[in-house]
């Protein structure tokens, strides 16, 4: 059955031409805007099969051969190695034909599944998606000409675009997109012909390769061509790559003789403020999946396409408000048919993926966030919101949540995108919408807040919640985290503005749409000692995902379906610290509930300190990190760690680093960021006769409307501000029944998808280390492998990991190891160990020496006939029960968290046994014994002791010589007893001061508690001192 599909698809789907010009075709004619086919489409009615064809329509190789022609010669590097590099590789050249090999060039054509439009007529419909995406490109140059040439992800198809190299003061760009698809031989045969035709000006030379187009960019003198030299895979969605940009490249489009004038220092500052924005971090693309929408608009928008019956244009639908380049791509715009075959629309924000493994079910999530390029800038620069509704720091966070039991969107049947292992939930932080603005000239860190406008309609607010219930629905979930309660009232000001404006606009909603708006103050809350803010965010987070929902593809019939309708909106004053927690844990409630939804859990809930929310929670850190540097300068200030109140000590630190930095990079950095983005976003665009961008006293008017354009407008309705259709409920149709025919029946996959030559790559060799899900992070490097041998660890993620668990934390080797016991077992072991070691000495001393014996020793009755005898049979006994426990510690050596758990256990005793003091056995039988001793000691001895028991060497030491020596010098033997010589002791010189200290102590006051000026210099009162002067030995970092 395989080779009938095989042979059917190969005769059914292969088309020639042969013939074509020497030089490129003229660019396609446009009709009714859309771009003419390559070649008019076969009109036959063969049906195609219903799965792709094997041989996945690659005509390149199979149309050589099918013309008579030789394969053409390939590097091996290139074809048979997976696509994974960080650079792009040239497009392969081989050695030029003779003059007569190129008078039949041929064209390929494009396959039927460009098939025009949806009724079969002939003309222009939706392109191919197949042949029109290339993801590779070679930049070739001659002296007046550059030519770009893209091949597609199979290295089968080619096409080429001319770009003229302009004059200084060229005001249009000169592009030609030549619309004919070449194979690999007769892209080589054009670009020889070229070469032969530029021989006398230094022929056609590989500039660099690229891994897409960025745009153009002018200044005051030529164009800028700025490409993508470097790429690395972030994730992978349906079967379709993103990228993140890791190296860029500015080419002047000028002839090779061009010399910039040194006295033109406008460019070249120009220059110097583009380049302090970073591009290679945090910007990404997609060759095939559109990264400026969510996964709910995109599976909609070709559900739709379906239903009308044609497949979805694979561009012109991308939403402008994430697309950071879009003035770089305005000039292709303008001159290129479909300038998104060659420019890649990228977006600015944060992406990763991670997989969490569930007993061989894996789950891959994705976080996604977007950010606006209206009203972008620095912290302090870029506050509240401008007159066209937009606001500062405007980030859309979606998490998609994927079981990778299949690639594609696409269910079984097949049912074209209505696979129902895909979830996502869609999240908005941004500025607080008025008019409100914070002056950073000065030195403070928190400069105060302005409210620069009072508008009684609400004017921007509306604008705001208005594109909000166009981009997600309603109702919208207004979370505020602003401060309630302050000394001297800064973001409480903000708080009461806001409740006012809220207020007003939900008077004229429909009752069931209204701005659930919800204020707490969440700094008050983590400072304060008896209130839970991770419990009042759980309880938050479950009220927000019930209330909005969260979308799940599905058929309608075999699977359900799930729209989210509305989206919970979070801000505090920066939209940073606070935001990403309350982000955060609503993120991980709606993460319960996708993974429930996909029959992975069997409830919504998931506790903290498991696998899967610890790597939850590493990728939320880093997209607010990520968020927090683009924005504030710094990485977040105050973590999960700071909210939750573990490790306070180590967050603390860190925390104060962050904040330094922040209000650095706010104080000196933030004014050369700002021009930066002005100029890439297009804000600013240099005029003859305009000052310039360094000139501009504020960049107030590159963000608001032109205020003489206000009575041209129309203003809008003060009541209706709202339009009513943004409030409809979202939708998904149900996939069509198979009872209803349509054209899409009969069609294949690679029709409206290509996900199988982007992530499969059947012709290519792939290997398991360079594939992007192999290198993903999962939870299954968390586990530690030696637990899992002997069945200790639970593999599921979902397990609460506490020091049980320990052994995942476990070093690789402890040089040195300590043996733990218990403090009885020691103080047994001592006494055992002290007990042989005085019977051992005893043979060598002789008894009166007087020589220091163990306590058990002179306790037992006075026995002449152990003296004689080292040990009983009892002892022997004990100290072989002793070796043998020894020997058995020594094999079994404890580990680390054995270590910590024993020590944090005598820590522990020694607690409870000082408030709980009690009297073990042993110690009773101790004590009896010594009462009933029959030489009856007395509990207190006198302090005089007989010379005659007193060795020579320590007699100085007991008569105390060395602490009061002789006015000789010699060692004295004075009587250490003696009242008098302690009073003779304190007539020597140094000690009046010690006596009168002494007897100051002693001394209590009428007002002991009251610290007087006396007392303030007194050695005691040193700290008292200190903190006097205003300094402290604990400072704590506020909590913000």
């Amino acid at each position: 059955m395989a080779c009938g599909v095989w042979a059917t698809g190969a005769t059914n789907k292969q088309h020639y031409l042969q013939g074509g010009p020497l030089e490129p075709s003229p660019p396609a004619s446009r009709h009714g805007g859309l771009p003419r086919s390559i070649a008019d489409t076969d009109d036959t009615t063969t049906s195609e099969p219903i799965f792709p064809p094997l041989h996945n329509n690659a005509g390149a190789d199979t149309d050589s051969l099918g013309s008579g022609a030789t394969p053409p010669s390939r590097n091996g590097a290139s074809a048979g190695v997976a696509d994974d590099d960080e650079v792009a590789r040239p497009f392969i050249r081989t050695s030029s034909p003779d003059s007569a090999a190129r008078t039949g060039m041929s064209v390929d054509v494009e396959d039927d599944e460009d098939e025009g439009r949806a009724d079969g007529l002939p003309g222009a419909g939706p392109r191919s998606r197949l042949l029109h995406k290339m993801h590779k490109f070679s930049l070739y140059e001659t002296a007046s000409r550059f030519y770009i040439v893209g091949g597609d992800v199979t290295e089968k198809r080619y096409r080429i675009l001319k770009i003229d190299r302009t004059a200084d003061n060229a005001s249009e760009l000169s592009i030609t997109d030549d619309k004919t698809v070449y194979t690999q031989k007769d892209m080589n045969q054009l670009l020889d012909t070229i070469d032969d035709g530029n021989k006398g000006t230094g022929g056609l030379k590989l500039r660099c390769t690229t891994w897409g187009l960025l745009g153009f960019i002018k200044f005051t003198g030529p164009y800028y061509m700025l490409l993508i030299t470097k790429k690395s895979t972030v994730a992978m969605i349906g079967g379709h790559y993103v990228y993140q940009i890791d190296g860029t490249d500015l080419i002047p489009l000028t002839s090779p003789g061009f010399r910039t004038d040194q006295r033109n220092t406008e460019e070249t500052r120009f220059l110097g403020i583009l380049n302090n924005l970073d591009l290679t971090r945090s910007f990404y693309y997609s060759y095939s999946y559109d990264t400026t929408r969510t996964l709910q608009y995109n599976i909609s928008r070709e559900r739709t396409a379906l239903i009308n019956g044609q497949p979805c244009p694979m561009d012109d639908d991308f939403n402008s408000m994430f697309i950071w380049n879009n003035h770089l791509l305005q000039p292709a715009a303008k001159v290129l048919n479909a300038p998104y075959d060659w420019c890649r629309p990228i977006i600015h924000g944060y992406i990763d993926q991670a997989a969490v493994s569930i007993y061989g079910r894996t789950a891959n999530i994705t976080i996604i966030a977007r950010r606006s390029r209206y009203f972008a800038g620095a912290r302090f620069l870029k506050r509240g919101a401008n007159d066209l509704g937009y606001v500062a720091n405007d980030v859309e966070t979606e998490q998609i949540v994927s079981e990778a039991l299949t690639t594609s969107f696409h269910a079984p049947g097949p049912k074209f995108y209505a696979s129902p292992a895909y979830t996502s939930y869609v999240q908005h932080r941004g500025s607080i919408p008025l008019y409100w603005t914070q002056d950073n000239t000065g030195v403070t860190p928190k400069p105060p807040i302005e409210l620069n406008l009072v508008d009684p309609f609400y004017t921007a607010a509306a604008l705001h919640f208005d594109n909000l219930f166009e981009r997600y629905g309603a109702p919208i979930y207004a979370l505020n985290l602003v401060k309630a309660r302050e000394r001297t009232p800064r973001e409480s000001k903000l708080l009461d503005e806001y409740t006012r404006a809220i207020e007003y606009l939900n008077q004229f909603l429909p009752k069931d749409k209204k701005i659930l708006h919800r204020a707490w103050d969440m700094s008050r809350a983590a400072k304060s000692r008896d209130q839970d803010v991770i419990g009042t965010l759980e309880s938050i987070a479950e009220d927000v995902v019930t209330t909005t929902g969260f979308f799940q593809n599905g058929d309608g019939h075999t699977s359900p379906i799930r729209v989210q309708n509305g989206v919970a909106r979070t801000n505090c004053i920066d939209c940073l610290d606070r935001t990403n927690a309350a982000q955060f844990v609503i993120g991980k409630r709606a993460l319960g509930h996708q993974l429930h939804a996909l029959g992975i859990l069997g409830d919504t809930v998931i506790n903290y300190d498991t696998d899967a929310v610890n790597l939850f929670t590493h990728m939320y850190h880093d997209h607010g990190d990520t968020i927090a540097v683009q924005y504030g300068g710094s990485q977040l200030v105050n973590t999960m760690e700071t909210y939750r109140k573990i490790n306070q000590w180590t967050s603390h630190s860190r925390d104060m680093i962050e904040s330094f930095k922040r209000y650095y990079n706010n104080s000196f950095l933030d004014g050369q960021r700002q021009e930066a983005y002005n100029l890439f976003l297009g804000n600013y665009i240099f005029a003859q006769g305009q000052p310039m961008l360094w000139d501009l006293a504020t960049d107030y008017y590159l963000h608001h409307e032109d205020p003489r354009l206000w009575l041209e407008k129309r203003k809008r309705d003060y009541i209706n501000w709202y339009t009513p259709k943004f409030l409809e409920e979202r939708v998904l149709m149900p996939y069509p029944s198979p009872k209803c025919k349509t054209s899409n029946h009969n069609k294949s996959v690679s029709s409206y998808d290509d996900y199988w030559l982007e992530y499969y790559r059947p012709s290519t060799l792939s290997s398991f280390l360079k594939m992007f899900p192999f290198k993903m992070n999962s939870t299954i490097k968390y586990i530690p492998f030696k637990s899992t041998q002997d069945g200790r660890y639970d593999l599921s993620p979902f397990r609460v990991r506490t020091e049980l668990d320990g052994d995942a934390q476990e070093k690789k080797k402890v040089k040195k190891e300590v043996t733990i016991m218990a403090p009885q077992d020691i103080a047994r072991i001592a006494d055992e160990a002290a007990d042989t070691a005085s019977l051992r000495n005893e043979k060598a001393s002789s008894p009166a020496s007087g020589r220091g014996i163990s306590l058990q020793r002179w306790l037992q009755p006075n026995d002449t006939n152990k003296h004689d005898t080292p040990t009983t049979p009892q002892n022997s006994t004990d100290a072989e029960a002793h070796h043998q426990q020894q020997l058995l510690w020594n094999k079994n050596k404890a580990s680390a968290l054995e270590k910590t758990r024993a020590a944090q256990w005598t820590f522990t005793q020694v607690v409870e046994e000082s408030l709980n003091p009690t009297v073990s056995t042993a110690e009773a039988e101790d004590y009896a014994r010594y009462v009933s001793h029959p030489q009856n000691l007395p509990l207190v001895v006198s302090a005089e002791i007989p010379d005659s028991e007193i060795e020579q060497e320590y007699r100085d030491h007991i008569n105390g010589s060395w602490h009061y020596p002789s006015d000789s010098g010699g060692g004295g033997a004075g009587s250490f007893g003696s009242l008098s010589s302690a009073n003779n002791s304190n007539n020597k010189p140094g000690h009046e001061d010690d006596w009168a200290l002494y007897v100051d102590t002693l001394h209590i006051g009428e007002n002991p508690l009251t610290v007087t000026e006396e007392d303030a210099l007194k050695k005691r009162y040193k700290a008292y001192r200190k903190w006097l002067r205003g300094k402290s030995l604990f400072k704590q970092q506020p909590v913000d």
